[in-house]
């Protein structure tokens, strides 16, 4: 069986390459082997070296769901920040038969200013399938919700509202961003195990999703995960009213002023109803 290398990051879920990869994989006898480097955030803009490869990670999770769902043998890995260099490393270990290259258009790539497929030809002697994926013209074959919660997130609310976006149009993705709660030792800890437990319900709900823990502010959580990837729309969780931390320091309005994508709000209760106690 033959073996296809993948090179991509951004322009994962990009329209050209899924046509590239189902039209390989139609040719029968192969199976690909994606990975994606870590994405450097923007100048000046703050984001831990653990977000950028928790982020790269969920680009790996949600592509590998993806063709799975129409049966296409894939793995995959998060490479180094270097393209080149994670290339490099993924054919020293895996030793593909060819590679599938995906980049932005030239006047948008800076793997292109870097003359990567050249140099990974010459490196390798490999065959390399350059596709550009414009998506800023022919956008994402699918479409992709950040949802941001805590406390709020495996509600019956949230969860509901999720599947009813998923039920209509293109296919959906959806990206969970689980913000850390400041000031405790068992932060990082707590927000994963939420994390997991509302992808647990995510995919038994049959949603493509993956997700990552965020910043312990909501605001720059959110925006972190505006600058690591491409989205449709944003779903914050709350609590009600007054009970919510996030509402009072006007987080919707903060995050709404900050993209021109549309945010929406799902309130959830996580008070148990009361009842009376039985007669005695």
């Amino acid at each position: 069986m033959k073996e296809v290398l993948v090179i991509a990051n951004r322009t994962l879920g990009g329209v050209k390459l899924l046509e590239a990869v189902r039209e390989r994989a139609a040719a029968g006898d192969v199976r690909f082997r994606l990975v994606v480097p870590q994405t450097k955030p923007s100048a000046g803009l703050v984001i831990y070296d653990e977000a950028v490869r928790e982020a790269a990670q969920v680009r790996v999770d949600l592509a590998l769901s993806a063709v799975a769902a129409e049966g296409i043998e894939a793995s995959g890995e998060v490479g180094d920040p270097d393209p080149f260099m994670a290339t490099m490393d993924a054919v020293a270990v895996q030793r593909p038969d060819e590679i599938i290259l995906s980049t932005h258009p030239a006047t948008a790539s800076g793997w292109l200013r870097r003359d990567l497929i050249e140099r990974i030809q010459n490196a390798t002697a490999l065959p390399v399938q350059h596709v550009v994926v414009d998506l800023e013209q022919e956008g994402l074959a699918f479409k992709v919700t950040l949802v941001i919660a805590n406390k709020t997130s495996s509600g019956e609310e949230l969860i509901a509202h999720l599947k009813e976006k998923a039920a209509h149009g293109k296919p959906h993705l959806f990206i969970a961003v689980i913000p850390q709660v400041d000031g405790s030792g068992n932060a990082p800890r707590e927000a994963r195990a939420r994390l997991a437990s509302m992808l647990d319900r995510l995919h038994a709900a049959g949603l493509l999703s993956s997700g990552m823990i965020g910043d312990p502010d909501p605001y720059t959580a959110t925006l972190n995960a505006l600058e690591l990837f491409r989205v449709d729309d944003v779903v914050i969780s709350t609590l009600p009213g007054e009970r919510s931390g996030w509402l009072r320091a006007n987080l919707l309005e903060r995050v709404r002023g900050a993209t021109s994508a549309p945010v929406e709000h799902v309130v959830v209760d996580t008070r148990a109803p009361t009842t009376a106690a039985p007669a005695v």
